[in-house]
């Protein structure tokens, strides 16, 4: 068996996606986009209609165009999942407006009109992740929603605090971004490549599943993000690992032995202790750690700037 093979045996592989034709080739079990990843989509005009359809439905909900607007985006994001959902047997995550990262309320308020969308097409939520931000906000709008029924996937996670705070909320499920772990400590060690045994972003992964099986938190774990397939092999166990195409591909045709990485077994034997984190604790520990800092800071305003482009790109349609 090639690589990919003998990975769905260990862990559920997830496409890391806009695109229906990979999802196609390569079957994954769930899949997953954000707003960079569905604007690079949106560019192919196969997915014309896609956006087209957005905006004729937004138009038939409200006369204002900034509402309008708004709505044809929430479809946009629907509209692309429901063609994941075709594909794919079990979950999509979808995404809430990264300028929501810091708003509680707005947050718990984009979730649910996210998921009556979904609903109205007669997709039942447990077949959807919303997708928030790790910040202190976004965790508590997902604990109020995980208690309605609607379960949501905490992305650009890249520290210990946040994982422990998104487990004690009750989350469904977490994303820690390994690659853009990486890519920060080879930037600050000024080195070109760091062995995938000590990746930085790959140890973060391996104590939040040890932290969580240790002390049988139900919270999923989702490894993002990847650079190379060693990162892969080295989470071989995880929960579920979200790919990119390129890496799937990779994975499909490259032959060797995979041995599982990470079990409960294995997580109940570490010496982690078990921590509390209320608000002030989370964000000193977050403060004290420079690269989680930057690196959710930044990916919140990357996420930004690509909804705003395809706001552009919607709005030029209208």
């Amino acid at each position: 068996m090639n690589l990919l093979e003998q990975l769905k045996k260990l862990t559920t592989v997830v496409a890391d996606t806009g695109d229906f034709i990979s999802m196609e080739e390569y079957k994954p079990m769930d899949a997953t986009t954000n707003p960079s990843l569905i604007y690079a989509v949106s560019q192919n005009p196969r997915f014309a209609p896609l956006l087209r359809e957005a905006i004729t439905y937004a138009k038939g909900q409200s006369d204002d165009e900034d509402a309008q607007l708004d709505i044809a985006m929430d479809r946009v994001a629907v509209n692309f999942g429901l063609k994941i959902l075709e594909i794919v047997p079990n979950r999509v995550s979808t995404e809430v407006d990264a300028r929501l990262s810091f708003d509680k309320e707005g947050s718990i308020a984009k979730a649910r009109d996210l998921i009556a969308l979904y609903e109205a097409e007669g997709i039942s939520r447990d077949r959807v992740l919303i997708k928030l931000a790790a910040t202190w906000e976004g965790i508590r709008a997902a604990e109020v929603l995980e208690k309605d029924g609607i379960h949501c996937n905490l992305t650009l996670l890249f520290s210990f605090a946040q994982a422990v705070a998104c487990a004690d909320a009750g989350v469904q499920l977490i994303s820690p971004f390994v690659g853009r772990i990486l890519d920060w400590h080879k930037k600050d060690r000024n080195v070109e490549e760091i062995a995938p045994e000590e990746d930085p972003g790959v140890l973060s992964v391996k104590k939040i599943y040890n932290y969580y099986k240790k002390f049988d938190y139900k919270t999923e774990i989702m490894g993002a993000s990847f650079r190379n397939i060693g990162e892969i092999l080295e989470l071989a166990g995880c929960d579920l690992l979200t790919i990119s195409p390129a890496l799937l591909n990779e994975l499909s045709t490259t032959e060797g032995k995979l041995e599982p990485q990470l079990t409960p077994e294995i997580a109940k034997e570490s010496d982690l202790e078990k921590i509390t984190i209320d608000e002030k604790t989370f964000r000193w520990m977050l403060n004290e750690d420079a690269m989680a800092t930057e690196k959710l800071a930044e990916g919140i305003r990357n996420f930004t700037v690509d909804i705003i482009r395809l706001e552009k790109q919607v709005k030029s349609m209208f």
